[in-house]
């Protein structure tokens, strides 16, 4: 039996590399985000993986490598918090997505935030919208846990532009300046 073939002849099936997969995915635009829990000892991570899910009930998700601090952070809080990033908010990003940052309070010392109304969460001023979340369930999503986040609060904050990640860069996206007369 022959591989499928990709458009440009790329080989589909199990013998593919992470490193041309993340390559590929990465011609798929995404937002960044930055995922938070914990009020005395806070921990944060950068992630674009993030996405709405339903209406009713207020569901969002997130996905987080198993081996990553992070993961068992939100199995151990129940709960976490999501902001949106603006352009202006690169440097949070990339603060936040950097191995060597320090842990604990001292991860959030240079970084601007408030405790999320409900479970005390960092959610980060300047973002676009921020959502506080309780754990609603977790599913295998390979080496990553798919994350499934009730709302339990949210918001929404600057009118700045989006901060994206494309082809392994931050990029910008701007906003027509009417975007909040419109619904989808």
């Amino acid at each position: 039996m022959a591989a499928k073939r990709g458009h440009a002849g790329t080989a589909l099936g199990s013998d593919l590399s992470p490193r041309e997969l993340r390559r590929v995915f990465g011609r798929f635009a995404t937002g960044i985000t930055v995922i938070t829990v914990g009020r005395d000892e806070p921990r944060g991570m950068t992630a674009n993986s993030f996405t709405s899910v339903s209406l009713t009930p207020p569901m969002i998700l997130v996905c987080v490598m198993r081996d990553a601090s992070m993961h068992a952070a939100i199995l151990e809080h129940g709960s976490f918090a999501v902001s949106v990033l603006s352009d202006r908010q690169e440097r949070v990003a990339r603060h936040f997505a950097d191995g060597s940052r320090p842990r604990g309070a001292a991860e959030f010392a240079t970084v601007d935030s408030v405790p999320a109304p409900r479970t005390g969460a960092p959610v980060l001023p300047g973002s676009l919208a921020w959502f506080e979340c309780g754990l609603a369930a977790v599913h295998d999503g390979g080496d990553h846990s798919i994350f499934l986040g009730q709302v339990l609060e949210l918001g929404d904050g600057t009118d700045d532009d989006a901060l994206l990640f494309f082809a392994g860069s931050y990029r910008r996206l701007e906003a027509p300046a009417d975007w909040r007369d419109h619904t989808i």
